[in-house]
């Protein structure tokens, strides 16, 4: 497995995980347990944020407590299965600003393609987490990154649900500053481009469009 995929190997995020791989779980199911373990990537995430002091009187006396330093974090979503993550995320971090990218993959090239974008006008200040459930040919989320580079943001970490081997070294190349954070890293990509053994495909099942 790739150096650059840091899998957060919890066992609740495993349980929820294998719950989710499980072809009969319903979408409604689905989303909930996507939205419980993006809370715990986030946990992962997002334990570099600078912090600082602020002084504060409990009941008992004043103390310096820590807090939070900077500007607040930027999740961005890659349309639209990043939605199912940025959910569970914005329940642990609701001070966070929210962006949006839309990227579509082609069936037939399996290359990204752009259809929207919308991002805070202050990324390049904020700490960036970019969120899609699937790390698989990782051509959507090198499109993403690259775009998102491209309108000042600099400090980016890339959540996935899970991730083939092939994708994390494609992303780790072209993008070798944006550490990847994953459930799961899976055994290989299949012919249509889509992980193995996985979970089918992420937005389908967070929607209920299979």
């Amino acid at each position: 497995m790739p150096s650059k995929a840091t899998v957060v190997d919890h066992p609740l995020i495993q349980h929820k995980l294998s719950m989710m791989r499980k072809v009969e779980t319903p979408p409604a199911v689905f989303r909930q347990l996507l939205k419980e373990i993006a809370m715990l990537l986030a946990h992962e995430a997002l334990r570099d944020l600078p912090m600082t002091t602020k002084r504060i009187t409990t009941p008992m006396e004043e103390m310096d407590a820590p807090v939070i330093e900077g500007r607040k974090p930027v999740i961005i979503s890659i349309l639209r299965a990043g939605n199912g993550l940025l959910d569970g995320m914005l329940d642990l971090v609701p001070m966070a600003k929210v962006g949006h990218i839309g990227m579509y993959r082609d069936h037939d090239t399996l290359e990204a393609i752009e259809y929207y974008l919308k991002v805070p006008k202050d990324i390049e200040e904020r700490p960036v987490i970019v969120v899609d459930p699937m790390l698989a040919t990782a051509n959507s989320s090198i499109a993403s990154i690259t775009r998102l580079k491209e309108v000042g943001a600099k400090n980016m970490k890339f959540v996935c649900l899970l991730a083939a081997p092939e994708g994390v070294e494609a992303l780790s190349k072209a993008h070798p500053d944006v550490p990847i954070i994953t459930a799961a890293v899976d055994s290989h990509l299949n012919e249509l481009g889509y992980i193995v053994p996985g979970l089918g495909d992420a937005g389908d099942r967070i929607y209920g469009t299979v």
